[in-house]
């Protein structure tokens, strides 16, 4: 089966289960696992960052870092489309009593720093106190500019915000812009990189930042249920993914422009959007789009049905792979 559905569906290769298999292990929680340990001095190097701490999730390690920057009764400044915000069941509101003050992206999946301006709040016992500005990179693919990043810093410190990224796919931005992850995420007062999408681990999210702001987010990881115990078993997927698998992205992001080009003549669709590891496809043919997925399905192609549906390439699918689903496209249609 050709899985398109997102990168998170790639299997661990042999090697990597190997690796979990043998890894030395402790207890995470009393923090002596030290395979985890290794995993977040490797993610803090990476990343530029004094400290990490390992989550079973992006959701967790999301929503640790808003917790940790704000207070109840704060407020956080965020994409209305943002996976923080639409995607996350609502957790800084439901958990953490977080006001989320969302606002629209722009077409390159930045926020308008003029417009997050107008929404930080005024000092006054009526409002909720604006604390952090949450921004995502990539945003359906697309890389924020990185002339942007350096606005959004100085921003956030000429206006007193912390400046957290969501990181899932930051890697993918990196291989794009042809710069090191730290180039992009040393800018932050926190990030939270996955190592469950495009780098291939079978689960895990590391959160970077300072070492006061990780001891914070350690006791809120706590509290949500995220103490494991001898996790590097699973940790050591991640090392294995942190150390090998970044530079083979822009393999994914090739099979992306090749797939967008090869259907971009093909009646009954049309691309609409490719970017790093996605493409984003209009679907307007006459058949029911559940018949046209269900049909892709039979020859071994799997996609998210929808009126816009978004193909995502990944370590375990090949160019050979992307051939066969041009031709099973045609078929369907």
């Amino acid at each position: 089966m050709i899985d398109l559905r997102s990168d998170t569906v790639t299997t661990p290769c042999a090697t990597m289960r190997e690796l979990m298999a043998n890894a030395p292990v402790g207890d995470d929680v009393f923090g002596d696992d030290p395979t985890v340990n290794a995993l977040q001095r490797k993610a803090a190097e990476l990343t530029g960052h004094e400290a990490a701490l390992f989550a079973p999730s992006g959701t967790q390690s999301n929503l640790l870092a808003l917790m940790a920057h704000c207070q109840r009764g704060d407020e956080y400044i965020v994409g209305q489309d943002a996976h923080t915000y639409k995607y996350e069941g609502g957790g800084a509101a439901v958990l953490g009593s977080i006001q989320p003050q969302p606002i629209e992206f722009e077409k390159d999946g930045s926020l308008s720093l003029e417009l997050v301006k107008r929404k930080i709040k005024p000092n006054d016992h009526h409002y909720a106190r604006t604390r952090l500005l949450s921004i995502e990179n990539t945003v359906s693919g697309k890389p924020l500019p990185m002339a942007y990043l350096s606005n959004a810093r100085k921003f956030c410190d000429e206006h007193g915000l912390g400046l957290h990224l969501d990181g899932a796919r930051v890697f993918n931005a990196a291989v794009h812009h042809q710069v090191a992850i730290k180039d992009i995420t040393s800018q932050m007062d926190s990030v939270s990189i996955c190592l469950s999408k495009g780098l291939g681990a079978p689960l895990g999210s590391v959160l970077c930042g300072s070492k006061a702001f990780i001891h914070e987010a350690h006791k809120w990881r706590k509290m949500l249920g995220g103490g494991m115990r001898q996790a590097g078993i699973v940790a050591a997927a991640g090392l294995y993914a942190l150390e090998n698998n970044i530079d083979r992205l822009v393999e994914d992001h090739e099979n992306a422009e090749f797939l967008a080009t090869e259907l971009s003549n093909i009646d009954g669709i049309s691309v609409t959007l490719q970017a790093t590891n996605m493409v984003f496809v209009q679907y307007h043919a006459t058949k029911p789009v559940t018949e046209f997925a269900d049909s892709l399905y039979r020859q071994g192609v799997n996609i998210c049905p929808g009126e816009q549906i978004r193909l995502v390439l990944h370590k375990d699918v090949t160019r050979e792979d992307c051939v066969s689903v041009v031709a099973a496209i045609k078929n369907a249609l």
